[in-house]
């Protein structure tokens, strides 16, 4: 919950590389599912304007939960030309019904995203970084 302990960043998460964070869901009246707009699409948090003004335009996606925040940031993102990459096992769903996740990714993918786990992400990551050296 916003502003509770639960809320904050885990202590060993390296702060120093966060350059901004954007809250979501602090209007009580409108519902926010997705990191980019409001529920309605009608408001917009400075996530995309952001991105923008830093040309970032692959972004890798994880979080809570796979079939609700993730699906919708995932969906406006690849909406709004990013490519996308979800990190699979970085990932946890609500599952309200027990494949609603395994929906979730397929619909994902469909809309554009493609899908990873974190082993062959850091396995890309430490052959790129090789690469470089």
């Amino acid at each position: 919950m916003q502003h509770q302990k639960g809320a904050q960043f885990h202590p060993a998460l390296n702060q120093s590389a966060i350059q901004a964070t954007f809250q979501k869901g602090v209007n009580a009246t409108i519902d926010s599912y997705s990191a980019f707009f409001y529920n309605d699409h009608q408001h917009a948090t400075q996530l995309d304007h952001w991105l923008t003004e830093n040309q970032i335009k692959h972004l890798y996606i994880m979080g809570l939960a796979t079939d609700y925040c993730v699906k919708f940031t995932v969906l406006d993102a690849v909406q709004l030309s990013y490519q996308v990459t979800v990190i699979q096992d970085g990932c946890r769903g609500v599952n309200l019904h027990p494949e609603d996740s395994h929906h979730t990714l397929q619909e994902m993918v469909l809309a554009g995203a493609k899908l990873i786990i974190s082993s062959d992400l850091l396995m890309q990551s430490m052959t790129i970084t090789h690469a470089l050296s």
